[in-house]
């Protein structure tokens, strides 16, 4: 079941996305190899509305429901998880907009080709001046860095009077500065064994001033400008939604692979792989690894998207809930993809040549992402226990 509404805002876009298949396989190679996407692919991307799925209609997008989302990004992810990543990256960006002045937001995304990269905040600090604030410093993990139009930088902020801004739970606030890229000097520091077309780079930002205008906070997501049940929920939920994404349409993807392999494939001394106990019960377990867990998620997603508020964000149990659904789908496709690539034995270890390889190599680095932590399993259960504290992702 798909859990789509044909006549929801953006409705079209996962058969656009999925007629997108054959570009995003003839591009993989090159992707990998430059860690780029190419210009001509990335056209195609933007045509499709594929950087607009969370951007509010208010600022021409398209608003999509989480459910569409989920499926959109899994079927990108199926033929190359790095642009299944930039996108997820892209889209949850747009997420800061609610929280802007609009007239910054729709100048911003007045752009078509508008995609928007930033990093983790690691402890900077910018420093508030009048109409607006200095920043400076050096963000890492910038996925989708070399496409993107506009940059972020979420650092604390020292006051006039040199102390730290708080926020309502008095912790140091986290703001998020917004500015054309061309004031940011990029790294060329991505080199890892996966996800390589994300270009994940590292970027300095050397005195810099930021209008007040160009500034915004999540932290307090009851304080948002648009409303609409999409952006009832957290930021961060949302965020984990489309990890969840790539990494079951990763894993899909090649268990989709090895089910071809194994009715081509005789190993030495063996029978048929088609013809074994074990290759008849991995690729019947992991279907319903992979499917329990994308249901569970989409039930969920559904759910409270059906119920959701037109104003405030939901509460800290429905976002354990959240986060509950997509660690457990992130966890399952890990481990499905690893049994699917042992059991594909060598035609699954030589580079570029096999529907293997790179797909493990990409979630495996998926899988040192904070959003698949098995420490959230920790956190979920001491709330669903009776224990929430006040603030929860």
């Amino acid at each position: 079941m798909d859990h789509l509404n044909p006549e929801a805002p953006g409705a079209g876009i996962l058969s656009r996305a999925r007629a997108l298949g054959p570009d995003l396989e003839a591009a993989a190679d090159e992707i990998e190899r430059t860690k780029r996407i190419p210009a001509e692919l990335l056209a195609k991307i933007h045509a499709a509305r594929l950087g607009r799925m969370f951007l509010p209609k208010l600022f021409g997008g398209d608003e999509i429901d989480p459910c569409t989302y989920l499926h959109t990004l899994e079927a990108v992810s199926r033929h190359d998880a790095s642009v299944g990543w930039n996108l997820f990256v892209a889209n949850s960006s747009t997420l800061i907009t609610p929280f802007l002045e609009p007239d910054t937001a729709r100048e911003i995304y007045a752009e078509p080709h508008a995609w928007m990269s930033w990093g983790p905040p690691d402890g900077q600090k910018a420093r508030a001046v009048e109409g607006g604030y200095i920043v400076n410093g050096t963000w890492g993990f910038s996925s989708g860095c070399r496409q993107a139009n506009w940059m972020g930088a979420h650092c604390m902020v020292e006051e006039k009077d040199g102390s730290t801004r708080l926020n309502a739970a008095g912790r140091p606030s986290i703001t998020s500065f917004l500015f054309p890229a061309d004031q940011v000097t990029l790294h060329d520091t991505w080199d890892t064994i996966g996800l390589r077309g994300t270009a994940s780079d590292s970027y300095t930002v050397d005195n810099v001033f930021v209008p007040e205008a160009y500034t915004g906070t999540r932290e307090e997501p009851e304080n948002r400008r648009v409303p609409g049940p999409l952006y009832w929920f957290t930021q961060q939920g949302l965020y984990a939604v489309g990890v969840a994404a790539v990494a079951l349409g990763t894993a899909g993807a090649m268990l989709t692979a090895f089910m071809e392999l194994a009715t081509d494939k005789t190993p030495r001394g063996l029978a048929k792989l088609a013809d074994r106990d074990a290759t008849r019960a991995l690729v019947a377990t992991s279907e319903a690894r992979l499917g329990s867990a994308r249901s569970y998620l989409l039930d969920l997603l559904s759910g409270y998207y059906a119920a959701a508020e037109e104003t405030g964000a939901m509460g800290i149990e429905d976002r354990a809930r959240v986060r509950l659904a997509t660690t457990n789908a992130i966890i399952g496709a890990i481990e499905i993809a690893d049994r699917i690539h042992k059991a594909a034995g060598v035609s699954a270890i030589f580079v570029g040549k096999s529907p293997f390889e790179r797909r493990w190599r990409d979630i495996h680095t998926l899988s040192q992402q904070i959003q698949a932590r098995d420490a959230h399993f920790e956190a979920v259960g001491q709330i669903l226990l009776g224990d929430k504290p006040a603030v929860f992702f």
